[in-house]
């Protein structure tokens, strides 16, 4: 095997006296992406478990919806890009979630990979998918400046505005009434709090009978709701991305404690990622 050339201190050198970046991986990753005119980016989180750890430096108290709790570990946000002419998808960025050194929430290193996709990285996209926990106003507002068109849930107790009757007061999307038209093709709707006159298309995507989910989209047209669920069904391509970084590399074993090392391990692992495409 090729590990059994390396000894464990020669690999603990490396990974704690080099310095892996998120600009790194791209440089590995640009060579087999395939853009599309109809492209997706997927941004999303996840949190590498280090629940039995109690020395490692970036590790937080944090959740995981993984393991449907607050655990310990180190939480990474994910960018990837998905062509669904080839159904094709690759990591192209990744952000650690580290507040202590550079005082940012997720929300801001999504909106920093938004743009470094747009500007540096230059990918051919049209649309953002991203989960509920990423959707506020400020973050939308900035995905729309860039003529973008964004599709993500948002929470039940979010409060809305029927477009079509303004006097109606805000009530929860959870609680709104749906005619058959309604449930097949959406409706307008304001959310609270955003700019008067900004409208977005509201759909229900029942699930079962204990879950129903609400889409909002700013895309300039209505569509009927299987299309819906066939684009939301893309966002899960990054779900798929973390289980398989988890399951198959190793993500989660590494106990060294120095944040150096650990940045470096996890970088690693998603280099072998983003130079990988798969298909359903």
């Amino acid at each position: 095997m090729l590990s059994e050339k390396y000894s464990h201190d020669r690999l603990n050198r490396y990974l704690r006296f080099d310095n892996i970046t998120p600009a790194d991986i791209w440089m590995e990753a640009k060579h087999h992406v395939v853009l599309s005119e109809n492209g997706y980016l997927l941004f999303d989180d996840t949190v590498v478990d280090k629940n039995t750890s109690s020395k490692i430096e970036m590790v937080r108290r944090q959740y995981s919806g993984n393991a449907g709790r607050v655990i310990k570990g180190i939480g990474v946000v994910t960018c990837v890009y998905v062509n669904p002419d080839t159904d094709q998808y690759w990591v192209v960025d990744y952000r650690f979630y580290d507040k202590d050194t550079d005082d940012k929430n997720k929300l801001h290193h999504v909106k920093e990979m938004l743009i470094d996709c747009i500007g540096t990285k230059r990918l051919s996209f049209k649309t953002v998918l991203m989960d509920s926990w990423y959707a506020v106003k400020w973050l939308m507002l900035v995905i729309e400046s860039y003529h973008k068109i964004y599709y993500c849930p948002i929470k039940g107790n979010r409060n809305v505005n029927e477009i079509s009757n303004v006097d109606v007061k805000y009530q929860r999307a959870d609680t709104l009434t749906w005619t058959d038209k309604q449930d097949r093709h959406g409706r307008r709707v304001h959310l609270r709090n955003f700019p008067k006159g900004h409208s977005l298309q509201l759909y229900r995507l029942p699930f079962s009978t204990e879950r129903t989910d609400y889409i909002v989209t700013n895309a300039p047209q209505a569509h009927a709701l299987d299309v819906i669920e066939v684009i939301c069904a893309i966002r899960w391509r990054i779900e798929q991305c973390h289980r398989e970084l988890k399951q198959t590399t190793g993500l989660e074993h590494c106990q060294c404690r120095k944040a150096q090392i650990q940045r470096n391990h996890i970088a690693c692992w998603y280099g072998i990622d983003s130079r990988r495409w798969r298909l359903n």
